[in-house]
């Protein structure tokens, strides 16, 4: 099972927790405003549709999504939030990229450049990893919540990429323009999902253990934990009970 997919299931499980200290309404609730720039609606513009789809799926309040909308076509005032890409290297070589949206570059870059120093990394240059990975669909289910035939049928019928043995899971992977419909079908069967995001997918994963993948994992959050950043994307590997026993 790839580092992507376990560390996706762990903060799945570590959600509550998130929720409760607000951050994962204020990441959507910034991705909404940003993505509605280039449009309100939904329907005609995919990236808010990606962002709508994942507020609801947190149960955001319907009019939280609407005031994120205003904010970002322009008919409510709000910050204005700038896009940054960072993409550098972790402990044991593992390839990073951290997506932020602030309303203070300054602070962002400085806050992103100490905690990759500060948790043996460094970043790089721009398009020094970004080669290494594409954008992709990823919709985690256990398998106890549904047999590989019916998945299997939905990813064919909706366009899926691929349908995956991820041990205790099973991962669909989309190209971002099928990933809607393969989740819509996937819950209009009743089956429940544990993760389900339009993330970067790495082509290559870096095996860690022992103390560089403890370091890792410390890198991850820390940067999780920073309020202008949006998402983080990597590509390492390292087995379930390690991973669990650091994030914990």
């Amino acid at each position: 099972m790839s580092g992507h997919s376990k560390w996706a299931t762990i903060k799945h499980k570590k959600g509550a927790l998130d929720a409760k200290r607000g951050k994962i309404f204020t990441r959507l609730i910034k991705e909404i405003t940003i993505a509605a720039r280039a449009g309100g609606d939904p329907d005609g513009n995919p990236r808010l549709r990606t962002a709508v789809l994942a507020a609801k799926a947190e149960n955001m309040p319907a009019d939280n999504i609407k005031r994120a909308i205003q904010r970002g076509t322009g008919e409510l005032e709000g910050a204005t939030y700038e896009e940054i890409s960072f993409e550098g290297y972790g402990p044991g070589g593992v390839a990073l990229i951290v997506e932020v949206l602030t309303d203070n570059r300054n602070r962002a870059v400085s806050e992103v450049r100490h905690t990759f120093s500060k948790n043996g990394g460094n970043l790089g240059e721009s398009g020094s990893v970004k080669f290494m990975f594409s954008k992709k669909g990823v919709i985690g289910i256990e398998k106890s919540a549904a047999g590989e035939e019916q998945l299997m049928n939905i990813v064919l019928e909706q366009g899926g990429e691929d349908l995956s043995d991820e041990g205790d899971m099973w991962e669909i992977i989309t190209d971002p323009g099928s990933y809607e419909g393969v989740l819509n079908a996937v819950k209009a069967a009743g089956i429940p999902t544990v993760s389900s995001e339009v993330t970067m997918l790495p082509s290559t994963y870096t095996k860690l253990e022992g103390a560089p993948a403890n370091q890792m994992i410390r890198l991850l959050e820390t940067l999780e934990d920073l309020d202008d950043v949006q998402n983080v994307y990597s590509n390492f590997d390292m087995d379930a009970e390690q991973m669990e026993h650091a994030a914990s």
